[in-house]
């Protein structure tokens, strides 16, 4: 079975300078995919690029923390959604609709900070999916390796993928045989790639990522994830990577093609 790769990239509309530097990934480097916020800043912004840029692959990254009107934590996300303070549903299927009316077919779907590992919250991205004719939805869990201080965390969210994947299958919808990109967020580089890249398993695999430029905008923003935008943007457009892509014999996709 030939090895293909979605390299994807989260938090499309979130500053210009991340969606400039998503761009730069997809048209110099090997990036085929990225997910949309609808709550973003420079969602605008992002619908525009989208539009010249008929080739990238769109979804949608749901967003259910760290917005304006939304939990500020992961911890407070948790508490109101078993609680029912938050009605999921809705949530998605508005920032769905935001998404269409601007023009865009999302293919698939992701969550930001990974909140469909819950429960709950996956069974109405499920449900959202379905209604809105999205194909395909995303069950993290790394492979093949640990990367340091979060090995653990991969691990059990590998254990979770399992139960993902089942609920996924059950919708009618469908996920990637891999993923991998969630421990080295923040931390990978071309080298990080270059071992990455030949140990690819046979089938579909989703490489997650978040690349950017940093500027004014990024720097004032509520997130982790500033300088670390810009190491990413370099290992995905470096041209070693694109070399190792090409030595292992990998298939670059997107959702829709698949």
């Amino acid at each position: 079975m030939p090895r293909r790769l979605v390299v994807n990239a989260d938090d499309f509309g979130f500053t210009r300078d991340v969606n400039a530097g998503i761009i730069e990934a997809y048209e110099r480097g090997i990036l085929t995919a990225t997910t949309l916020m609808a709550e973003g800043e420079a969602f605008e912004d992002a619908v525009r690029l989208a539009g010249e840029h008929p080739g990238l692959d769109i979804g949608v990254h749901l967003t259910l923390v760290g917005m304006p009107g939304l939990p500020a934590s992961l911890a407070s996300c948790t508490t109101a959604v078993y609680s029912g303070q938050l009605d999921v549903y809705e949530i998605f299927a508005g920032q769905v609709r935001k998404v269409l009316a601007a023009g865009i077919r999302p293919t698939h779907v992701d969550t930001h900070k990974h909140t469909h590992l819950l429960p709950p919250v996956l069974r109405a991205v499920c449900t959202v999916a379905e209604e809105f004719g999205i194909g395909w939805v995303r069950s993290p869990g790394d492979f093949p390796f640990s990367y340091g201080r979060k090995g653990l965390v991969s691990r059990v969210m590998g254990w979770r993928r399992r139960a993902m994947r089942r609920t996924i299958a059950e919708a009618g919808l469908r996920t990637t045989d891999a993923f991998t990109g969630f421990a080295w967020t923040g931390t990978f580089t071309e080298k990080d790639l270059a071992r990455l890249l030949p140990a690819l398993p046979e089938g579909v695999t989703e490489l997650m990522c978040h690349p950017g430029r940093l500027g004014g905008e990024l720097e004032g923003a509520n997130t982790r994830l500033k300088a670390s935008r810009v190491q990413e943007l370099r290992a995905l457009t470096h041209p070693a990577t694109r070399a190792a892509v090409e030595a292992a014999g990998i298939r670059l996709v997107g959702f829709r093609e698949l």
